[in-house]
C-alpha cells in the first residue's frame, strides 16, 4: 500500500513538472522546404476586442505535411504578461528545421 501511494505522488510529481515545463519549451519538426514568403502584413486589424488582447501576426504553420498560412488575429494569451514567441525555422543538414510558435 505505501508503495502504490509513492508511485501515485512520484506520477503526479512528475507529470506536473512536465506540464510547466512544456509550457515553456518550443519543439521543432524537420521539414523538407523553408515556408513561402510571408503574405502582405497590414498589422492589427480593427481594434482589440477587449482588455488583454494582443495581436498575433500571420505566419506560415507546417500542417499535414504542407505550409498553411495562419492569419494574423486578435488573441487574448493564456496567462497575463505572456508573450507570442513566433514560430521560426532554419536550416538543418539537407532540410529545415521549424519551431512552432509559442506562448512563454
Amino acid at each position: 500500500m505505501k508503495l502504490k501511494k509513492m508511485l501515485a505522488t512520484a506520477v503526479l510529481v512528475l507529470g506536473t513538472s512536465l506540464t510547466a515545463s512544456a509550457a515553456h519549451v518550443s519543439f521543432g519538426i524537420n521539414v523538407g522546404t523553408p515556408p513561402p514568403p510571408p503574405l502582405v502584413a497590414v498589422g492589427p486589424v480593427g481594434v482589440a476586442p477587449g482588455p488583454g488582447y494582443v495581436w498575433v501576426d500571420g505566419y506560415w504553420d507546417w500542417v499535414g505535411g504542407k505550409w498553411v498560412w495562419v492569419p494574423g488575429a486578435w488573441v487574448l494569451p493564456p496567462r497575463p504578461h505572456a508573450v507570442w514567441v513566433v514560430p521560426h525555422y532554419h536550416p538543418y543538414h539537407d532540410h529545415y528545421h521549424y519551431h512552432h510558435g509559442y506562448w512563454r
